[in-house]
């Protein structure tokens, strides 16, 4: 059993904690927009239980491609996000979990992005889209991703 965070702020998202299989689908970004990707995402605690970190794995031998550190200040109901992967890119999200509608998104007057995914009940699947805007025009589909939790042995649920 994966241990609870120990900042109470992030209680709420202690769901997240383990190992997910992650499936990327409808992106432009892959060679053929039928194809889909399969990587893990592992979710786990970073200073004794002060944050929580996502690392983001396309090919299980390499280096993870992102990170994710999650923080909350516990009198604002919006979490912080810091991300960083393996081309260069950092950037800060803000973050929501309500009623099973997990958010993610960034107000940039260059490039703005947001996410929405939908818990699952039993808190073992998610599954959302990715959205970006360029310089004030319009929303676009970037990709779909499904989580689904993996247990221990890495078999699925």
């Amino acid at each position: 059993m994966t241990e609870a965070p120990r900042n109470p702020a992030l209680d709420e998202i202690a769901f997240f904690l383990g190992v997910w299989e992650m499936t990327l689908s409808n992106a432009d970004f892959l060679p053929d927009p039928g194809q889909t990707a399969v990587g893990r995402a592992e979710f786990g605690l970073l200073e004794e239980g002060s944050l929580v970190v996502m690392r983001q794995f396309i090919d299980p031998d390499a280096p993870a491609a992102a990170r994710w550190v999650i923080g909350r200040d516990d009198c604002r109901p919006e979490y912080t996000v810091l991300y960083a992967d393996a081309r260069g890119v950092s950037r800060v999200y803000r973050m929501s979990l309500e009623e099973d509608v997990w958010r993610v998104w960034r107000d940039d007057p260059a490039f703005s992005q947001r996410f929405e995914a939908q818990v699952a009940e039993d808190r073992r699947t998610m599954s959302g889209t990715w959205e970006k805007r360029s310089a004030g025009g319009d929303w676009e589909h970037d990709f779909d991703i499904d989580f689904v939790r993996l247990n221990a042995d890495g078999a699925g649920t």
